[in-house]
């Protein structure tokens, strides 16, 4: 447990950084599972209308630091392929 003053404060920023970034973490599931579900489902209209809701979130996760950059960039890149390939 923390003892002096200046550690406290640094356990009270990090359980807020840590409930910030877990809200964060759980929006961008949710915009991916959406794209996921239209995917699932066929519709390539629904699926894109998703996705480009969803690239800007997880742009912002990787800005922010909630994910990498490399692994937002990976999952928007396979989600990518994944719609365009519902067209062909």
């Amino acid at each position: 447990m923390a003892n002096t003053p200046s550690a406290k404060k640094a356990a009270r920023k990090i359980a807020r950084r840590t409930a910030v970034n877990k809200s964060r973490r759980s929006r961008v599931r949710g915009f991916v599972r959406k794209v996921e579900e239209a995917i699932a489902s066929g519709d390539q209209t629904a699926a894109v209308a998703a996705l480009r809701a969803a690239e800007p979130e997880l742009a912002r996760a990787a800005t922010k630091g909630v994910m990498h950059r490399n692994t937002v960039s990976r999952k928007i890149s396979r989600l990518a392929h994944r719609v365009k390939s519902l067209g062909a």
